[in-house]
């Protein structure tokens, strides 16, 4: 994965600087970041670290460190907020290094139709706006020091432990700390995720969400380094429960 990180940061320098499909796309006083940042919990979160956001995910780079030694270069927001509008457009959706790609546009932020009876879960009012407000958002906070925040390079799964009323892992707490709600709708937990599948309507079994959490599947990956087994099993108990199953 940090292998990964490398090389997507030096990927984000080159179309900062070459303006290939990215830079351009967005100009100075686009997007409203604070519009951006639930927007990106809700669709990034899952895959990105982002230490403002308070985000862990482990499957695409960590965007802190992708932009920390450009922001100590003199990349300028408005550059940063075009390379990162760009790769929400124009996604690496086949990466070289075998790991998953990030879906496009139309799957990440799916647009509302008026009058529609299904609508795309997660949808947004407007696709673009929206995407330059998650870009607005990760310019403006990306690669910057948080107070509170893990140095660097840091262990993402290293959070405090959850624990529940029973003095037991907080399996609620963990669904959220991992970003799960980022991937998968599970209404009690208020997550619309549209990139894996609908829990409340896949109705998975304990045994099946503590393979897959463990183990991963596709782009799902293993948070079998980020959390005990005791932490993995409550998340399954939660999901069961959520699920009514």
């Amino acid at each position: 994965m940090r292998g990964l990180v490398g090389a997507c940061a030096i990927l984000l320098a080159v179309l900062a600087a070459s303006g290939c499909g990215t830079v351009g796309l967005s100009e100075a006083g686009d997007g409203n970041a604070a519009s951006g940042k639930p927007l990106f919990t809700q669709k990034c979160g899952s895959c990105h670290v982002l230490a403002d956001a308070d985000t862990q995910g482990q499957i695409g780079p960590n965007l802190d460190d992708a932009f920390l030694q450009s922001r100590a270069d003199g990349l300028g927001e408005s550059t940063i907020q075009s390379v990162v509008r760009g790769q929400i457009e124009y996604p690496v959706q086949e990466p070289s290094t075998g790991s998953p790609g990030m879906p496009g546009p139309d799957t990440l932020l799916p647009e509302c139709t008026e009058g529609r009876e299904d609508e795309p879960r997660g949808c947004v009012a407007d696709q673009d706006e929206a995407a330059e407000d998650i870009a607005a958002y990760v310019a403006s906070v990306a690669g910057k020091p948080t107070a509170g925040a893990p140095a660097s390079g840091a262990d993402p799964g290293g959070s405090t432990p959850k624990v529940g009323a029973g003095g037991g892992p907080d399996g609620e707490a963990i669904f959220a700390d991992a970003g799960c709600g980022g991937c998968h709708v599970l209404e009690a937990a208020g997550a619309s995720g549209n990139v894996g599948p609908s829990l409340d309507e896949s109705k998975p079994s304990k045994e099946l969400v503590i393979e897959r959490v463990t183990k991963g599947l596709g782009a799902m990956p293993s948070f079998a380094d980020s959390y005990s087994p005791d932490e993995i099993a409550a998340v399954a108990d939660y999901v069961v429960s959520a699920t009514g199953r």
